[in-house]
């Protein structure tokens, strides 16, 4: 594959091998197939119209969320064993029980009555929610989702009738942000798919933002040189070529917004990242895009785009700092092994164990998995950042990091 850099008029060249995914890979569907060439289609009309060269971060958003063919928008996703990826939610009910400890708490705050999460996949973890809620006695006044896609809407109000039928009524759905809200928001594995732009530090050039160009295998990589925020924000961390890696502006401006936003109340984050100063360790010099098909990860973006989810780690110290400038606290920030420890984790799976039979062997297995370091215990990490919330909350109790952001 051939990396193209555009500096002025100038093309410079660079052989690079091309990044194929694992051979065994599954072959998608005819089906499927059809839909990824008519995406591709499309961002390659994108391409040509922005003049040969599209910024990474819009063929990504392309990707994931093209109406009616990218990966969140166009029915290829799926979730759980037989899907692309699992996520907590799906391995075990006490993962939405013991975060429901949390938001118990925080909405016990007088002026912080509602509930909202952003990107609720297929609903089941909003169903716990709601579930754990009610026996906790804490129902909020509203308890709503936040969800632009409208496939994955319908499969959420789906998910949330077969499971708390009696409750689905008291589910509100958002299409955009509140203007002002207090309560407590969640967002569980959102972060790390908000596209993001790709970087590099080049020897003898510089900072240098990636992006896409057409070839003769379909798509490649192309880049030039980084310029306003972008720049800024490169110039900031402490990488030195030769260094790829992604940067995500849309998270800082999307807790920024909340900042603006959150009279009263928390955003609780969960997801797989690190602080700065582990993300952009000079170990780490290729980044950490990665791409998700069949439980099955690749780095490949432009094998079949729109059937593979694509995702980045997230920037702890990015996310607080973005919250900070907009007036938020950093409430606390663990793994999630920690947090949920915090929670009573161990408390949920005891009293499950004393119903015995297979259930409580499937439990187990999945609570191993939500904690272990070698899993999603050291991986994921939570983050709460607010405004008036003055007593400590539970989940940060212990193992609290927030002096390493």
């Amino acid at each position: 594959m051939l990396a193209i850099h555009i500096l002025g008029d100038i093309l410079l060249i660079r052989k690079l091998p091309h990044p194929m995914p694992d051979p065994s890979l599954p072959l998608p569907s005819p089906d499927a197939q059809a839909a990824s060439r008519e995406l591709s289609g499309r961002i390659a009309a994108r391409i040509e119209a922005a003049g040969g060269w599209l910024p990474f971060v819009d063929f990504m958003d392309m990707a994931l969320h093209l109406p009616g063919l990218g990966y969140y928008a166009g029915g290829s996703l799926k979730f759980g064993a037989e899907g692309d990826f699992v996520t907590a939610p799906e391995l075990t009910p006490l993962f939405g029980q013991t975060l429901a400890r949390q938001v118990a708490e925080i909405l016990a705050v007088p002026s912080a009555p509602t509930f909202l999460e952003v990107g609720a996949g297929s609903g089941k973890l909003a169903a716990d929610m709601l579930l754990a809620l009610e026996g906790l006695d804490a129902l909020p006044d509203r308890f709503c989702i936040l969800e632009l896609s409208g496939e994955l809407r319908a499969r959420q109000q789906a998910t949330i009738a077969a499971a708390a039928p009696h409750l689905a009524g008291r589910v509100t759905w958002l299409d955009e942000l509140p203007e002002r809200f207090s309560g407590c928001v969640v967002a569980n594995e959102l972060l790390d798919a908000l596209p993001t732009h790709a970087v590099a530090w080049r020897d003898g050039e510089g900072m240098m933002e990636r992006g896409v160009v057409l070839s003769g295998e379909g798509f490649a990589w192309a880049e030039r040189p980084a310029t306003g925020a972008l720049a800024t924000a490169m110039a900031a961390l402490p990488a030195l070529a030769p260094y790829e890696s992604e940067i995500n502006l849309a998270t800082r401006a999307w807790v920024a917004e909340w900042g603006r936003r959150i009279e009263c109340g928390a955003l609780l984050l969960i997801d797989y990242g690190l602080p700065r100063h582990e993300l952009y360790h000079p170990m780490r010099n290729r980044g950490t895009l990665r791409c998700h098909y069949r439980q099955r990860a690749h780095e490949n973006p432009f094998w079949w785009p729109g059937l593979s989810d694509i995702t980045s780690h997230v920037d702890f110290t990015a996310v607080a700092e973005a919250g900070f400038d907009a007036g938020l606290e950093v409430l606390g920030y663990t793994t999630q092994a920690s947090f949920l420890i915090n929670c009573g984790i161990g408390e949920l799976l005891a009293a499950r164990q004393q119903t015995g039979g297979e259930q409580v062997l499937r439990a187990n297995g999945a609570v191993q998995v939500l904690l272990a370091p070698g899993e999603m215990g050291e991986l994921f990490k939570v983050i709460a950042l607010g405004r008036g919330i003055d007593a400590p909350l539970a989940g940060f109790a212990r193992g609290d990091r927030s002096h390493a952001l």
